[in-house]
Formats: C-alpha cells, sequence, structure tokens
C-alpha cells in the first residue's frame, strides 16, 4: 500500500478542518436564523388571536370574529397567504378589561400567536396595550373606534385601529344637527368608560360653541343589567327632544324599547357601534312596529347586507356565499359579520405584502405606513383603507344612514371623518 507524504496529510486534515467549520458555521447560521424567527409563524402557518365576548350582554360582538374567520378559511381552501395558512384563535374575555390581562397573556404566552387581530373593545383593549407594546407583539385592527389607536400611535407603535374613529363620528352627527336641527336639546345616554367618553367628547366638539345643546346626560357601566329604562326617563325629563344613544347592542335594544314605552319622541341618532340591523329589527320585533325608530339616523362606511340596492353586488353575493360555507351560524343580515370579514381582509391584505419578510415587526409598519387598499370588497364605493407615516387612521369615510322600516337607507355623501 502506498503511503500518503505528510505534507499531503497535512493538506487533507485542512481540509477537513474547513469542512467542519463550514458545517458548523452554517449551523449556527440555521440556528441564529431560527433563533430570530417570530413566534407564530413556521413554513406552512400563521397564527393570530384576539380576544372577545363570547359570552355575556356584548356577546352579539362575537360575530365579527366569526366573519373574520369565515374569511381567513375561505383563504386557506386556497391555499393560505404566500403558501402558509392561518390559525384563528379567540378566546373569552367577557367585554371585562379585569379578564383580558389574562387571555391576552394566553395567548401569547401558551399558543404562542404572531399577532393579535381584532381584539374588540376600548376598556378591554387599553388594558393590555402597554403589554402588547413592552413585547412588540403587533395589536393590530383592534376593533373599537376608540380615537387613541391612531391619534397615540408614536408611543404605541404596536397598535393600530381600523373602523373609523367614535370622535369624528360624532362630528359627524353633531354637523347634521346643526344644518337640520340648530335648536336641539340633546340627551345623550353613554357607556363610563373611554368608549363613550370619545362619544361624547366629539358631539362637543362637533358642536363648538353650541355645545349647550346637550341639556342632559345618563350613563351605565359594561357589564350593568341590561334595562336602560331609568337612564331613558332621566333624559326624557330633561326636556330634551334629541336622543344621542351611544350604546353597545343589547343596550342600545334596551334603550330605544324604554323610549317607545315611555311616548317619548325624540329625533333618535345611533352610533355605528349600537347600530346593527339585526339588532334594530330586534327592536321592531319587541315593539310590534317599527315606527317608533323610523328614521333615526346613524353612519355606516360597509355594505349592508339587508339593504336592497346591494342585491345583486358581487361583493354582497361573495359574501353571502363564504358564510354559506365557512360562517358558523354568522347571520347573513348581521353587520357585524360583515365588519369581521372585511377587516380580515386587510388583514389578508397586510400578510401578502410583508411576503418573505413575515416579521411583527415589518408586519406593523406595512399596516400602520403603507395601507392603500381600495379592492376591499365589502366597503362603501369610494371608501378606502389607508395609511401613511403621517395618518395612522385607516378608515377616515362614512356616509350617514336612516332606518325605514326594516333596513337602514344611506343618505348623503361619503365624507371624511377626520375632514
Amino acid at each position: 500500500m502506498q503511503s500518503v507524504p505528510r505534507a499531503g496529510l497535512r493538506r487533507l486534515a485542512m481540509i477537513a478542518a474547513l469542512a467542519l467549520s463550514a458545517i458548523a458555521c452554517g449551523a449556527q447560521q440555521a440556528s441564529t436564523q431560527q433563533a430570530k424567527q417570530d413566534p407564530g409563524v413556521t413554513s406552512s402557518e400563521i397564527v393570530l388571536g384576539a380576544t372577545y365576548p363570547l359570552s355575556g350582554s356584548a356577546s352579539y360582538y362575537y360575530a365579527i370574529a366569526k366573519g373574520a374567520t369565515a374569511y381567513f378559511k375561505s383563504v386557506n381552501d386556497k391555499g393560505g397567504v404566500n403558501g402558509r395558512k392561518i390559525t384563528y384563535k379567540v378566546v373569552d374575555d367577557g367585554y371585562n378589561p379585569a379578564n383580558t390581562p389574562g387571555k391576552t397573556r394566553e395567548l401569547v404566552e401558551q399558543e404562542k400567536i404572531f399577532a393579535s387581530f381584532g381584539n374588540l373593545g376600548s376598556p378591554t383593549n387599553t388594558s393590555v396595550r402597554d403589554y402588547y407594546n413592552e413585547n412588540r407583539v403587533p395589536q393590530l385592527f383592534v376593533f373599537t373606534g376608540a380615537s387613541q389607536w391612531g391619534g397615540q400611535y408614536e408611543k404605541y407603535p404596536y397598535t393600530l385601529g381600523w373602523q373609523p374613529d367614535y370622535q369624528s363620528e360624532a362630528k359627524i352627527y353633531a354637523k347634521y344637527i346643526l344644518q337640520n336641527q340648530p335648536g336641539a336639546k340633546i340627551g345623550v345616554l353613554y357607556q363610563n368608560d373611554v368608549y363613550g367618553q370619545d362619544y361624547l367628547n366629539g358631539m362637543k366638539a362637533g358642536l363648538g360653541d353650541k355645545a349647550s345643546l346637550i341639556v342632559s346626560t345618563a350613563t351605565y357601566n359594561a357589564g350593568d343589567p341590561v334595562d336602560m329604562k331609568s337612564q331613558v326617563t332621566t333624559l326624557k325629563n330633561s326636556g330634551a327632544d334629541t336622543f344621542f344613544v351611544v350604546t353597545t347592542p343589547a343596550y342600545s335594544a334596551s334603550a330605544l324599547v324604554a323610549m317607545a314605552n315611555l311616548g317619548w319622541k325624540p329625533k333618535i341618532y345611533l352610533n355605528d357601534v349600537g347600530a346593527s340591523a339585526v339588532t334594530m329589527l330586534g327592536v321592531v320585533k319587541t315593539l310590534g312596529r317599527s315606527e317608533a325608530i323610523d328614521g333615526m339616523i346613524s353612519s355606516q362606511y360597509l355594505k349592508d347586507p339587508s339593504d336592497p340596492q346591494w342585491a345583486n353586488d358581487k361583493g354582497i353575493q361573495q359574501y353571502r356565499d363564504l358564510l354559506a360555507r365557512y360562517g358558523d351560524g354568522c347571520e347573513v343580515k348581521d353587520n357585524f359579520c360583515v365588519a369581521g370579514m372585511a377587516s380580515a381582509f386587510t388583514m389578508v391584505d397586510v400578510l401578502k405584502k410583508a411576503g418573505s419578510n413575515l416579521t411583527r415587526k415589518n408586519v406593523v409598519d406595512i399596516a400602520a405606513t403603507q395601507l392603500n387598499e381600495s379592492d376591499n370588497f365589502l366597503l362603501l364605493p369610494g371608501i378606502t383603507v389607508k395609511t401613511s407615516k403621517t395618518s395612522h387612521f385607516p378608515i377616515t369615510q362614512e356616509r350617514l344612514q336612516r332606518w325605514e322600516t326594516d333596513h337602514w337607507v344611506p343618505f348623503g355623501e361619503v365624507v371624511s371623518s377626520r375632514g
């Protein structure tokens, strides 16, 4: 057997050492890349999570999560987003801000979500905003219109709203009142937290030097018994001839039924949050007539599936088809199902734009500064979802609507709620 010269042995040893070093370096790089991978993302899955009231007086809102889930399932059946399928984990906080922190930690620390999406409620989201931002977990498209989500973006860059903000919505009503009821005497019923106070502040700001038109206010707390008779009686006895209702759906229904039963016939303005068509149809059924709420004014930014004008609309037809396949009992005429599906479209849009750079930071940056969505199939024509480095309010346009017998009828032009 021929021997290998010592110089050759040394060369072979060096080659072997270099090969081992390269393997070790590659393993180290792979390990580093794996360590840098944000939780909730694999080559085949993106895990999102949310807190919602699956129980209690605010459980109406669970329909939002169902609408979103239906859209995510439809996307998954088409291969997902860039090859990854979306898993959406929804946990019950009962719309109680005392419960939300624990449920949020469950999602982030146990379920290992990549981002939260669509969390419901102003007080509940406020209770966990610090936690999400300190841990750099996206708190995206929270389902609440509190003005703080866009207005405090610099302080809380991982938190972003989606829907029009409450103060701006209230200013639209205030402008309408000044133009059409300059001598109005306004009574306001509102939820006594950041949600309700945002609307009240918006109404006062919109009325400006006519803020004294507000002659009386009454409040309730989230979780109170759903009986607004006492509050409505107080407002009626104040001499108010205009009723601004700032409530969640169950309390909206109670307030309107109490108003009718007390024989009070004010001009009614109902905030968008409490104006689900399903809720209003329940009021009509309870009263046995629609006259008590006919002419009531609210606002909209989404297509209403109960509005005859959308009967042959391709977007609403797509919505109906998706609910039929994936809706889990979500009612077609429920505006909250529409809202959930429309917001899920935006979430998917953001994930698509992130492409292979699917990190928490990149997703937040895209959502907060790079949205320009004009093709959302459930938004009213002319309304866009748009953000920039100087504007962190994704939807800023709305249109007024009026209740007539069994559905909402839009009127006027689409206006900027922050203009």
